[in-house]
């Protein structure tokens, strides 16, 4: 699709700066680093992930979509469905797989050692959403065209499940607050930022908790779901225990954050 980028990139900086907005009007917490230094951090690779990606890959999820329907690859493309079934299977099959990478991610000993960097944020707002090593970005987008060829999802889910996928995951980090009545609600349709933000308690049991980024369901329907933290969110401790210098938290620390750093006692198959 000749439009995809641009697509895609139209979504996610409307939702940036609504959510941005959002959190200088209404913030769930008060952050405890240098904003200047965790903002230059967490965006730097915001840009970085998505240049290496272009040259490492040769193609996108998305293109392999359109290779998938053109040579009849995949499982959806051997069965004549309605079109919005087709469209509805692909989305929520592409969720439940980012569900089950992230639990892989943290249940892998080697895989953790990546993921940690997202984790040792030591606040929490919309560009933590964005803070992922560049191995780990270039192994789930390894994953993506392979599960994409292998399921053979219409071109229009991938791309909408990638713009659902970047949008909710800048608005379950953000520091931003949601009355509790409408939280509660909206558990059961998407994952908000106080139950994504369990994820990120320096508490192990609630860290290997709450893995969903788009759909709340995979977590209940798993028995993965935690409802709040400990210390509710004001007072829990965000990132890691192992990790609670703000200055080693640079950009280049964090890069090499997975050759050298203390991965903890954090990967499930520990426990």
């Amino acid at each position: 699709m000749s439009n995809e980028v641009v697509i895609r990139l139209g979504f996610f900086f409307s939702i940036f700066l609504l959510v941005a907005i959002w959190e200088q009007l209404v913030p769930r917490r008060s952050l405890t680093t240098s904003k200047k230094i965790h903002w230059f951090s967490n965006l730097t690779l915001t840009i970085l992930n998505p240049l290496l990606l272009r040259l490492i890959f040769p193609f996108m999820a998305i293109n392999m979509a359109l290779i998938a329907r053109q040579r009849g690859w995949g499982l959806l493309n051997n069965f004549d469905l309605p079109n919005w079934l087709d469209l509805a299977i692909g989305i929520i099959a592409l969720d439940l797989i980012v569900y089950l990478q992230h639990v892989m991610f943290h249940a892998i000993p080697i895989f953790w050692r990546l993921h940690m960097m997202h984790h040792a944020d030591l606040d929490y707002d919309l560009t933590t959403g964005l803070r992922f090593h560049p191995i780990e970005i270039t192994l789930s987008m390894g994953i993506k065209v392979s599960v994409v060829a292998i399921l053979g999802p219409p071109v229009a889910a991938v791309l909408i499940f990638e713009i659902i996928l970047n949008s909710a995951a800048v608005f379950n980090h953000g520091n931003v607050s949601l009355p509790k009545k409408m939280d509660r609600v909206l558990r059961y349709l998407i994952v908000t930022p106080d139950m994504h933000r369990v994820h990120h308690s320096v508490i192990i049991r609630k860290t290997n908790s709450n893995y969903g980024f788009n759909l709340p369901w995979w977590d209940r329907l798993f028995g993965t779901y935690c409802e709040q933290p400990a210390k509710g969110h004001t007072h829990m401790t965000i990132g890691l225990s192992q990790f609670r210098e703000p200055k080693r938290l640079t950009l280049p620390w964090l890069l090499i954050l997975p050759f050298i750093g203390d991965p903890g006692r954090q990967p499930i198959n520990r426990h």
